[in-house]
Order: C-alpha cells, then structure tokens, then sequence
C-alpha cells in the first residue's frame, strides 16, 4: 500500500526513488534545512547518494510544487513541505532559526498600492529580528562576532 507520501509523488509524475523519499522525509524531520543539511542527513542512511542527486531531487520536487523554497538574502535556499497554506518566515539575525508565522488574512497577505497589471496570487513575506533566546543571551552568533 503506498503512503500519502508515494500517492503525491505518483500524482505528480515523480518517480519513487529511495533518494527522493529520504530528500522529503529529511525536510519533514528538519524543517527549513538547506541542501548540505539536507545531503548529510539522506546520505546517512544512503551512503551512496550525492549531492547533486540531493540538488536534482529538490529541484524536481520544487518545481511539481511539493516543497518550498524559500530563499533568504544572504543565506542557502532553505526547503520545507508547507506548500498550500499562507504563511510567512520569521528569522533570527543572531543564530538564523527559521519560523513560520501565518498571516492575518487570505492569499495573498498584502494588498499593494500598484499591481501594474498582475494577477498576484501570492506574497512572499520574510521577516527579521533578534528570537527570544538570543535577545537574552550572549550568543556570539554570525552577526555579533
């Protein structure tokens, strides 16, 4: 019996390689990853597979709509299985922990003065600040070196 996991990706016209499983279940265990996080936690349990495999996968997986990408200024593009529902990111300047925050109304969250045209069917929202731990604490984090 397939998992809803295996139906997605059949419905979707991906095949059901052992690295594409381990690419999703990655991300579902770890959250807003990057693809070297992502590579080091699938080749721990296949040895075998590499990162342009890991490169390959979530581009497939990305573009068919069933991972994210979310692609901060100044960092990696980070990855998550949250595709249909209509939330943000929050992000620590200090330690870089990622959050979802949800939005206040329907997609997309902001209306703007000007939409020159377009359809928009989509906002893509990044905020940052300092997370609670590090605003307490003395963590000498990426910016505070």
């Amino acid at each position: 019996m397939l998992t809803d996991i295996e139906k997605l990706l059949k419905s979707k016209d991906l095949s059901l390689t052992s690295v594409r499983l381990a690419v999703i279940k990655a991300i579902e265990d770890h959250p807003h990853s990057d693809a070297d996080t992502i590579y080091k936690y699938v080749q721990s349990g296949i040895a075998t597979t590499s990162k342009q495999a890991i490169y390959n996968n979530l581009s497939a997986l990305v573009e068919k709509g069933i991972l994210r990408e979310i692609k901060p200024k100044g960092s990696s593009s980070l990855y998550e299985t949250k595709v249909d529902d209509n939330h943000h990111h929050l992000i620590c300047r200090t330690c870089q922990t990622v959050m979802d925050v949800g939005c206040k109304s329907h997609a997309p969250c902001l209306e703007i003065h000007h939409d020159h045209g377009y359809q928009i069917d989509e906002a893509e929202i990044v905020f940052w600040g300092t997370c609670p731990t590090c605003s307490t604490s003395s963590y000498k984090g990426v910016n505070n070196e």
